[in-house]
């Protein structure tokens, strides 16, 4: 049976756009609950995790934008370089948001409540995002779609942003570190910057490439 790495082009492009259009539901419905949440609880790092979302949001609509026209050469590279600024530029304003908040709450020492919604939300997202991720990768490399890798490269990202998110959530809810939830999303700034910066020079990873 054959993989995807060795299906023809349009069949590739159909799986790569079903995986853009869950990708697409799942955020919007994760970034919608995170924000509430996160509000509710005076969570920055839940806030900042759902806006995130809406990021990925708004890669996966390029990215279906990107592969309705992958026939056309020309608007095929042209669609990929504006996802990968598109993008970039929003996970620098990502960053800079979080960054002001968070020293915000670290310097006002305001503690969030406990958010048993956004624990349950991280834990999720542990278990979607590295399926989604990896499925993304396959249709990139059957593509050669840096826009692609690109944005499995941001789901990837995601995981790890769950990690941290859920850290900081425990900690605060089973021992009262108020601190944690500020700190944990100080450590998802210099990942998004980069991230960010990367997006906007149109670099892609070496797997990217291939």
């Amino acid at each position: 049976m054959a993989t995807i790495d060795t299906l023809e082009r349009p069949t590739a492009v159909l799986r790569g756009r079903r995986l853009e259009y869950f990708t697409v539901v799942w955020n919007t419905l994760e970034g919608l609950v995170a924000v509430v949440a996160g509000i509710v609880a005076g969570s920055i790092s839940l806030v900042g995790f759902g806006i995130d979302s809406f990021i990925e949001v708004t890669s996966g609509s390029v990215l279906i934008w990107r592969m309705s026209v992958d026939s056309d050469v020309h608007r095929r590279e042209t669609n990929e370089k504006l996802a990968l600024r598109i993008v970039g530029a929003c996970f620098l304003l990502l960053a800079a948001y979080i960054s002001y908040d968070s020293i915000s709450d670290l310097w006002s020492k305001r503690a969030p409540e406990h958010s048993v919604a956004g624990i349950i939300l991280a834990c999720a997202s542990l278990v979607v995002m590295p399926v989604l991720s990896r499925a993304k990768r396959k249709v990139g490399r059957a593509l050669g779609s840096a826009a692609m890798h690109a944005d499995a490269k941001q789901t990837e990202f995601c995981t790890y942003l769950s990690a941290i998110l859920l850290l900081g959530l425990l900690l605060n809810a089973f021992f009262g570190l108020w601190w944690a939830d500020p700190v944990a999303a100080l450590i998802m700034v210099p990942i998004i910057a980069k991230e960010g910066i990367e997006g906007l020079q149109g670099k892609a990873c070496d797997e990217c490439r291939s």
